[in-house]
């Protein structure tokens, strides 16, 4: 190995830990025995998670988080898989348009299109509802599939499909059969993005959750606006433990694909 590339990855390992160590710092937290924060806590207990499972308004929270992060994923997929496969058709002009207005989530500011889908989820009757939240995270989550499966679709041989309709198949059975089984690291590595997106949200979700509809990050906004307990970094371990096993399920789908 060069000098120059050792040092390229000291400092991209300086640089993840940056990102990671504050994150992980939350964890140790989450077993502390004290009804303060502290790290590294002077003594060990489940305590605070049988305080966060005795809770129905966690429980309901993280509840509403995998119902919407669910929902979220499957309509992004639909949505994100047929426009990916719509947009090789597209004339150039056409096709960069519509690739910009799929990215635009990913540009434009969050609390912009949090401002601007309350004012449409409030005129709508949307607000404090399961499916106002699914439809604002799918928008979120749908550049992530379409640019996922998107990747898968541009090494895809054409002939393949070309050759299963000169062999008498439909368009659905060319779809199921062929296409599918080859974008499907892609569909999936989509969708865990989308799902991951849509449970980490809470921009969105401070704007458009109701009494009866809170998701898991908007209860811990809700918790620290008040006290800071460690119940807090149950919650957010949990949601980090599910991050993580999305993005293994991520790296094992980027492994297939490659």
């Amino acid at each position: 190995m060069t000098p120059a590339g050792a040092w390229t990855k000291a400092f991209a390992a300086f640089v993840a830990a940056l990102v990671v160590v504050p994150v992980l710092a939350t964890v140790p937290l989450a077993f502390s025995a004290q009804s303060f924060v502290r790290l590294p806590p002077q003594n060990w207990s489940l305590r605070w998670w049988g305080a966060f499972f005795a809770d129905p308004s966690w429980l309901r929270a993280l509840a509403t988080s995998l119902e919407v992060a669910t929902l979220s994923c499957l309509l992004s997929v639909m949505a994100g898989t047929s426009a990916a496969l719509a947009l090789p058709r597209l004339g150039p002009r056409v096709r960069a348009l519509a690739n910009g207005l799929f990215l635009g989530p990913l540009i434009a500011p969050v609390i912009v299109l949090a401002v601007g889908l309350y004012a449409l989820a409030r005129a709508l009757g949307l607000v404090g509802s399961t499916i106002g939240l699914v439809l604002a995270h799918t928008m979120l989550a749908l550049p992530y599939v379409v640019m996922n499966v998107g990747v898968s679709i541009a090494t895809l041989d054409p002939r393949l499909a070309l050759a299963a309709s000169g062999l008498g198949a439909g368009p659905w059975r060319v779809f199921f059969t062929v296409v599918l089984p080859s974008i499907l690291p892609g569909v999936i590595g989509g969708g865990v993005f989308a799902f991951v997106t849509s449970f980490d949200e809470v921009v969105l979700a401070i704007f458009l959750a109701g009494p009866s509809v809170k998701t898991l990050p908007v209860r811990i906004w809700e918790e620290i606006r008040v006290e800071y307990t460690p119940v807090v970094a149950v919650a957010a371990t949990i949601m980090i433990v599910l991050a993580g096993f999305g993005l293994a399920i991520g790296r094992l789908t980027a492994r297939r694909r490659a």
